[in-house]
Formats: structure tokens, C-alpha cells, sequence
């Protein structure tokens, strides 16, 4: 059996974790061209009143770096089982 290829693909989770209005909704990771990267979403609303996700990806790499949507550093989820 051959196996499953995550290049390209994400997933993310309800952010069981959230204090605050600036704490992601949901949490998750994304491989995007075999790089893998925290994925982060916030669920906002159009002035319009249409409901959106807003998303925001980090290098898992990289050190914690401050997320211009949140004002601070993003929230992750660090008992995602992968």
C-alpha cells in the first residue's frame, strides 16, 4: 500500500483554546509544495454581513513571529495529533 501523499493539503480544528476575540478560531496545519506551515482562521463578517474565513499561515521552522491580524503572536494548537 502506497502512502498518502499530504502535499498540498491542510487541515484545521476548532481552537478548543480561545481567550479572546484575537485568538484563532481554528488551528491547523497546511503543506504547501512539501513545506509545512500553521494554518490559523478567524470567522468575520462582511460589512455586507456575509460570513468569511480570514486566514493567516505560519513556517513551522521559523521562530514565533507577531501576526499583523491578530496584534499578537497566533495561538497554535500543539496537541494536533499528526
Amino acid at each position: 500500500m502506497a502512502d498518502f501523499d499530504n502535499t498540498n493539503r491542510g487541515v484545521l480544528f476548532k481552537n478548543k483554546k480561545k481567550e479572546s476575540d484575537k485568538h484563532p478560531d481554528y488551528t491547523g496545519s497546511i503543506n504547501v509544495n512539501g513545506k509545512e506551515m500553521w494554518l490559523s482562521a478567524w470567522i468575520k463578517e462582511s460589512k455586507e454581513g456575509q460570513k468569511f474565513m480570514s486566514l493567516s499561515v505560519q513556517d513551522k521552522d521559523s521562530k514565533p513571529v507577531k501576526n499583523s491580524q491578530t496584534g499578537g503572536l497566533a495561538e497554535m494548537d500543539d496537541d494536533l495529533a499528526f
